[in-house]
């Protein structure tokens, strides 16, 4: 069975809004696009480089999909994975793209994800995707969490866990930081709660 992965740059509290720059998602009227520019170092960009080489196929909301849409095809050069991989869509207004392959999910797309899941092929990794991310969450569809923890507040924006979170319990199975405070974290799945008492 095909494991989602949701790889996201993450702030302290939890936002995931716009990382990459000023214009690349202001709505709800975010003003910090691009706040993770400061914290590049070698060691994140390595760490970055053996995920993004990894087979993978896309798991996108529509947003997403938009901004990487015109970018990665004139950009193969920095990862000509993304332009190969096929990217499943969730999207009830959109149904075709000259960026192929691509795949447009409408209506019920937990149970068209599940689907999918159990095709053959490589694993499934999710960039951004607020939206689709509460859903998958919501339905018990994440696998593992690769995210770099950066050492900042936002305030507002986007936040990972949100209205889709479900009480599940993780393990740590990579872990590491960079020179300039970004905690690289891979959080895999390891079933339900436990609880005791402690004292």
């Amino acid at each position: 069975m095909r494991k989602i992965m949701v790889l996201e740059h993450i702030s302290l509290d939890g936002v995931i809004q716009a990382p990459g720059g000023p214009d690349e998602d202001t709505s709800g009227g975010f003003a910090y696009g691009g706040w993770i520019s400061p914290y590049s170092d070698p060691i994140l960009g390595t760490a970055l480089r053996r995920q993004m080489n990894l087979p993978f196929d896309l798991l996108l909301g529509r947003t997403t999909f938009d901004i990487w849409e015109p970018f990665w095809p004139q950009h193969a050069d920095e990862w000509p994975s993304v332009n190969t991989a096929t990217k499943y869509v969730a999207s009830n207004a959109r149904t075709s793209s000259q960026w192929q392959p691509s795949v447009f999910l409408n209506g019920d797309i937990a149970e068209k994800v599940a689907k999918i899941k159990q095709q053959p092929g490589p694993d499934l990794h999710v960039w951004g995707s607020g939206h689709l991310l509460q859903t998958l969450m919501k339905h018990d569809l994440v696998d593992a969490f690769w995210l770099m923890i950066y050492p900042i507040t936002l305030g507002a924006g986007k936040r990972l866990f949100a209205n889709g979170t479900i009480p599940a319990a993780f393990k740590v199975t990579e872990s590491m930081v960079t020179s300039t405070g970004v905690m690289v974290m891979n959080y895999e799945r390891a079933g339900a709660i436990t609880t005791g008492d402690s004292r």
